[in-house]
C-alpha cells in the first residue's frame, strides 16, 4: 500500500471517529444543557460531563488529523485551500475546546453548594455551549471547511467520486445559510428555522459519513491524477 492511501484510509478512519465521539458527547451534555439551573442544584449526573468532555477532546485530535493526513496530498494541487482547511478545522477545535471549558464549569459548579449566583453562572455557561456549537460543529464552521472548502478539493482531484463531492458542495452552502440565521435570530430560532436546519444538516452528514467510510474501506480513487508521481 502506498504512502497516499495509507493517509486516505487514517483520512476515512478519523472521520468516523468524529461520529463515535461528537453525537455521543452531546447526548451526555444534554441534560445540563437543557436544565442548567436544576442540574447544578443537584439533580444531574456529573459524571456524563466529564465522559463528555473526554470524547469531544478525542473530537478536537480527530478532527485535527482529517487535516493533517490530508494536506501532504491536496497541496499539491491546492496549497492555498489546504491551508485554509486546516485552519477551519482549527478554528472549529477551538470553539469545541470552549465549549468542553463550559461544560466543566457547568460540573463544578454542581459539586457546590448551588444558590441563586450559581444557577445564573450555570445558565451562562450553557449559553456560552450552545454558542459554540451553533459556530462551530454545529454548522457555521463546518459549511465553511468540511463543506465547501473540502468538497470542492474532493471533487477536483478526483480522490472520491465527483457525483457524491456535490454532497459537500450543496450541504456546506446550506449549513452557512441557516447557520447565519441563528446568529441573527440571537441563537434563539424558530420552530420552522431548526426543522430547516435539520434538513439542511441531512447532505452535510451524508457527505461525512461517506468520506469516512469509502476512504477507510476503498481509500482514495487510484486514477486521480493527483496521486500520480
Amino acid at each position: 500500500m502506498s504512502l497516499d492511501q495509507k493517509r486516505a484510509r487514517a483520512f476515512g478512519v478519523l472521520y468516523l471517529i468524529t461520529f463515535v465521539t461528537s453525537i455521543p458527547a452531546l447526548l451526555l451534555y444534554e441534560p445540563a444543557l437543557r436544565h442548567p439551573v436544576a442540574f447544578v442544584a443537584g439533580a444531574g449526573n456529573v459524571d456524563k460531563i466529564y465522559i463528555g468532555a473526554l470524547l469531544e477532546l478525542l473530537l478536537i485530535i480527530s478532527n485535527l488529523g482529517t487535516a493533517i493526513v490530508i494536506v501532504p496530498i491536496m497541496r499539491r494541487q491546492f496549497e492555498g485551500l489546504s491551508i485554509a482547511y486546516v485552519t477551519a478545522r482549527i478554528f472549529e477545535c477551538v470553539l469545541i475546546l470552549i465549549g468542553i471549558v463550559a461544560m466543566l464549569g457547568i460540573a463544578t459548579l454542581q459539586q457546590q453548594n448551588a444558590g441563586a449566583a450559581e444557577g445564573t453562572v450555570a445558565y451562562t455557561l450553557a449559553a456560552i455551549k450552545d454558542w459554540t456549537f451553533t459556530l462551530g460543529g454545529g454548522g457555521w464552521t463546518v459549511g465553511w471547511g468540511n463543506g465547501l472548502i473540502l468538497g470542492y478539493m474532493m471533487y477536483r482531484t478526483g480522490l472520491v467520486p465527483r457525483r457524491v463531492a456535490w454532497l459537500g458542495l450543496v450541504g456546506g452552502p446550506l449549513l452557512i445559510a441557516t447557520g447565519t440565521a441563528f446568529i441573527l435570530s440571537g441563537n434563539q430560532p424558530s420552530s420552522a428555522l431548526r426543522s430547516l436546519q435539520g434538513i439542511a444538516t441531512i447532505p452535510e452528514f451524508l457527505w461525512e459519513l461517506f468520506l469516512g467510510v469509502y476512504c477507510t474501506i476503498w481509500g482514495f480513487r487510484r486514477d486521480a491524477p493527483i496521486l500520480e508521481p
